[in-house]
This record gives C-alpha cells, sequence and structure tokens, in this order.
C-alpha cells in the first residue's frame, strides 16, 4: 500500500471510530443488552471483516436494524430477565452466524436477494418509524407501559405533562448539530455530541435535569461458550436466526454492492459471506451482538476518504484504544443522546420519499405500503416475516403467470413479434407460433400447456404448431412431463409440433428424456423463422 493510501486509510479509521463508538453504545440498548455487548460486536466486525471481507469500504458492526429485530426475536421467546435474553442472543447469532456460513460454501452469493426492493424500502420505513418512537421515551425520561407502535404514541401524547424538556432539548440540540456537521464527514460529530454530554453529566447538570447517564460499561471477555439451551429453543431460534441472518444480508448486500458500483470495485459476495459469518459467530461467542455492513458506516468510511480494509482495521484499533483508557468516562454519557445518535443514525430511512419511484412508475406501490404498515401493526419480527412473505409471494405470482403471446411475421423481416401489440403482423396459413412469456416451471406448465391447448382446438385446419421456449433456460419433471404430453396432444391433432429458440441445456435435457413425440428434429431449428420455415 502506498504511504498516501495508509494515510487515508489512518484519517478515515480515526475519523469513523469517534461514529461507531457512540452508536455500539446506542445499540445494545436498542436491542436490550448491555453496553458491552454492542462494542464486543464492534470489534469482532471490524477485525474479522478487515482479514476475510473483499469490500474496501464496508464497515461491519453492529446496526440499528439488526439490533431492533434481535429485540423483537428475543422479546417473542418471552425473554424477561437479562440472562436469558443474553443466552438468546447468542443462539440467535451462532446460529445466523452458521447460515451464513453455509450460504458461502454453497456459493449462494450470486442469489442477491429474495426480497424485492419495494418491500425492503418499505420495511426499512417502518422499522425506521419503530426505532425513533422507541427511542423517544429516553428523549423524554419517560417509562411507558407499552411497547408497541401506535399505543406507545398514543401513551406518549397522553402523557405530555411528563415529558422532561431538558432531556428533550438536549436531544433537539444533538440532532442538529449532527444534522449541520454531517457535511463534513471527517468530523466525528457524534463523538462530539458524546464529550459534551459528558461534560455535562460530569459537572452535576444531569443528575440537577433528572437525566440519567448510561452508568458502567464492563468489557469481560471471557472463555467463549455455548449457550445452555433445550432443543425447543435451539429449533424455535433457527426460524428467528434464518430472520436475523436475511435482514443483515439485505442490508449488508446493498451497501457493499452500492459502494463497489459507484467506485467501479470487484467485490466478491460470497466472501463476505463468510465475513459475515465468522463476525456473526465470533460475535455471539463472546457475548456481543448480530454485525453487518450498515449503510451509515459505510457511507461515512467512503466519505471519510478511505483507501482499503486497513480503514476498518485501523478504526477497530482507535475503538480498542478507547476502550481500554475510556471506559470511566463513557459511562457518563446522557441516556437522550444515545437515543438522538440512533435517530441520526436512521434518519437517512425516514423519508417517504425513497417509495416515490413505485408510485410514479405505478409499479409495487401497494406492496410497498404493505411493508410500512406491517411493521407497525404487527412489529418488527412479525413485520419482517410478513414482508419476506409478501416478497416470495410476489415471486411466485411472477413465476405463476399464463401469460402466452401469439407470434407474427412483422413485414418481410425476419422478426416474430405478439399479434396483440402490433396487429400488422402476418401469421403464416395453417399455423400457430406460441411463446410463454415466463420460464415454464411446476407451478405454470400446466395451465399454460392449457391455455395453448385451448387455441388449438379454436383453430381450424392447423398443420404445424411452432412453441418458442426462448424464456425457459432449464425444464423441472412436472414441465418435462407436460411438455410431452403436450407433444401427444399436437400429434393427436395430426398437426406437426416445431420447438424454436431452444437453450442447450434444454435440448440436451430432450435428447436424454427421448420422448417419442419429442425427436431431434423437432428442436433442431434455432430461430423461429427456422421453425415456421
Amino acid at each position: 500500500m502506498k504511504a498516501p493510501a495508509r494515510f487515508a486509510d489512518l484519517v478515515a479509521g480515526t475519523s469513523i471510530a469517534g461514529l461507531l463508538l457512540p452508536e455500539a453504545v446506542a445499540y445494545s440498548g436498542l436491542a436490550g443488552l448491555p453496553p458491552q455487548a454492542g462494542v464486543i460486536a464492534l470489534l469482532v466486525g471490524l477485525f474479522v471483516y478487515a482479514l476475510l471481507g473483499s469490500s474496501r469500504f464496508a464497515i461491519v458492526s453492529a446496526t440499528s436494524s439488526s439490533a431492533t429485530v434481535l429485540l423483537a426475536a428475543t422479546n417473542s421467546m418471552g425473554a424477561s430477565d437479562p440472562a436469558t435474553r443474553a443466552a438468546l442472543s447468542v443462539g440467535v447469532m451462532l446460529l445466523a452466524g452458521l447460515f451464513f456460513v453455509a450460504a458461502a460454501l454453497a456459493q449462494l452469493g450470486a442469489v442477491s436477494s429474495l426480497i424485492a426492493k419495494p418491500v425492503l424500502r418499505g420495511f426499512a420505513l417502518g422499522l425506521a418509524l419503530t426505532i425513533v418512537v422507541k427511542q423517544l421515551p429516553k428523549v423524554l425520561v419517560v417509562h411507558p407501559g407499552h411497547g408497541d407502535f401506535f399505543p406507545l404514541v398514543a401513551e406518549l401524547a397522553a402523557g405530555w405533562r411528563q415529558w422532561n424538556l431538558a432531556g428533550a432539548a438536549m436531544a433537539a440540540m444533538a440532532l442538529v448539530l449532527m444534522r449541520v456537521l454531517a457535511r463534513w464527514r471527517a468530523v466525528p460529530a457524534a463523538l462530539l455530541v458524546i464529550v459534551a454530554g459528558i461534560l455535562l453529566d460530569r459537572a452535576g447538570w444531569c443528575q440537577a435535569w433528572g437525566v440519567s447517564p448510561v452508568g458502567p460499561i464492563v468489557i469481560g471477555l471471557g472463555e467463549p461458550a455455548l449457550p445452555t439451551l433445550d432443543r425447543a429453543h435451539w429449533l424455535r431460534l433457527g426460524e428467528l436466526a434464518f430472520a436475523v441472518a436475511l435482514i443483515l444480508y439485505a442490508e449488508s448486500y446493498g451497501s457493499i454492492r452500492t459502494f463497489a458500483l459507484r467506485h467501479g470495485d470487484n467485490v466478491s459476495i460470497n466472501r463476505d459471506l463468510l465475513a459475515l459469518g465468522v463476525a456473526n459467530v465470533g460475535a455471539g461467542l463472546l457475548q456481543g451482538m448480530p454485525v453487518g455492513a450498515g449503510y451509515s458506516a459505510t457511507s461515512a468510511n467512503e466519505s471519510s476518504g478511505a483507501q482499503s480494509r486497513a480503514a476498518g482495521a485501523i478504526a477497530g484499533l482507535v475503538v480498542l484504544l478507547a476502550v481500554l483508557t475510556l471506559l470511566p468516562w463513557i459511562a457518563h454519557i446522557p441516556e437522550p443522546l444515545l437515543a438522538a445518535i440512533v435517530i441520526h443514525a436512521v434518519s437517512h430511512s425516514l423519508s417517504p420519499t425513497v417509495l416515490q419511484p413505485y408510485f410514479k412508475w405505478r409499479r409495487d406501490r401497494l406492496i410497498s405500503i404493505v411493508a410500512v404498515v406491517a411493521v407497525l401493526l404487527l412489529g418488527v419480527l412479525d413485520g419482517l416475516l410478513a414482508a419476506i412473505g409478501v416478497s416470495l409471494l410476489l415471486l411466485l405470482r411472477g413465476f405463476a403467470r399464463t401469460t402466452v403471446s401469439w407470434l407474427g411475421r412483422l413485414g418481410q423481416s425476419h422478426d416474430y413479434v405478439d399479434t396483440a401489440r402490433h396487429p400488422e403482423a402476418v401469421v403464416p396459413p395453417a399455423t400457430l407460433i406460441a411463446r410463454p412469456e415466463v420460464p415454464l416451471f411446476f407451478g405454470n406448465a400446466e395451465a399454460v400447456f392449457a391455455s395453448i391447448r385451448n387455441r388449438i382446438d379454436a383453430t381450424p385446419g392447423l398443420q404445424r404448431f411452432v412453441l418458442s421456449l426462448e424464456e425457459s433456460p432449464d425444464l423441472d419433471a412436472t414441465t418435462i412431463e407436460a411438455l410431452c404430453d403436450f407433444a401427444a396432444f399436437v400429434r393427436a391433432r395430426r398437426a406437426e409440433l416445431v420447438l424454436a429458440r431452444v437453450k442447450d441445456r434444454v435440448r440436451d435435457l430432450l435428447a436424454q428424456v427421448g420422448s417419442p413425440d419429442l425427436p431431434a428434429a423437432v428442436y433442431a431449428n434455432w430461430s423461429v423463422d427456422d421453425a415456421v420455415h
């Protein structure tokens, strides 16, 4: 590494350390864990990704989304005392890490995401709103009895007389300061806010205002150990860990890919999956919390001038030095300021304009709104699972369509186009040309061929039927059986069946099937024009 690059990484790593340490402490409270959990996760994530990751900008640490989902997961299992919550959290992290490692070994990085972008953005907006509302009790120094979004909002509004205006003023000033200083990424705005808060607490002002600090932080790195949980707990944790891993992967992949495309970098998503897996297993064994490549920290690293993964390692060293020397001071951070840091961290997801393109394009508007409402009504975990379910249903709905285009020749060219869109296209005499507009698979093959049979039955004098398979790169067993049955149907109608645009993989498969109704001559033609002639 050249000297200018080393210096740039040194500056970037030092700068983002001032952001990452306060965020780590804040996210611990968001997950319902002691402050040291976020600090341990931060150190593990930074060092592991610096060794194993592929992106020069990605910063792997605790994130607001993972902290919130982890809290919802442990709450769903009735974790009331800190020891039980810690044990369940470790179990979730270990299993999520193992999911990542298994995905890396299976080379599943090519599956960029199972969650559609509109669903993911709707979920992110709902999650950001939930996080902000759940930080308000710390800002207002109140202790509400409800935790769900709408009941909590109603209770906070009804109890306005109990609001601590000093805490609210501290948080508001901190948000304004971080907003203004955000123009200069190299300035550690969160660190300046924390220093000011520590000075206020040490001077006795916070106590006079009724504002509590975060309290003592003890970083204890004992021997790595598995939590003592029964089989039923592990099975349930497996379901929750999959949800945590999926949201971490979607968030991390989005951050890594965004900055790789911006700078023309090559990244290996399978390598990053392995890094995320090792980091989460390590953080779990050391009693930390889930880690991922969050957008805000990664953006801050890029804006600070990072040139390689060394910037993350340097940030880890700076954080470690601060932990070894400044823990007594960190204990004096006022809780309203930690809440302000969390709110500022998720502020980039709060704007409804992220959903604006879907309304402009008139595509997926409903599902993006459903994702937002699901999080607000059902809670973070159930809302996440509902959002994933919606995304998978969209995927299945798209593949299960039975749309078939009927083609004709465009003028004197060799092009065959949809006659419904191009009425001037001419269909050759005694011929039908069909093109399924979706890949054929077990969920739609029978329905597609049924619709084609109906058109054939309604066409007297048919002599040749051309089926274009250009949208089907492969065929499963159900589709092969349906195609063989369809070939027999066409033969029974005394018409000739010709397949066009058949992929090599499908050609090899049909040769292996060896159906008498599908000899090699049936799929010998490459283009629709050749098949017609």
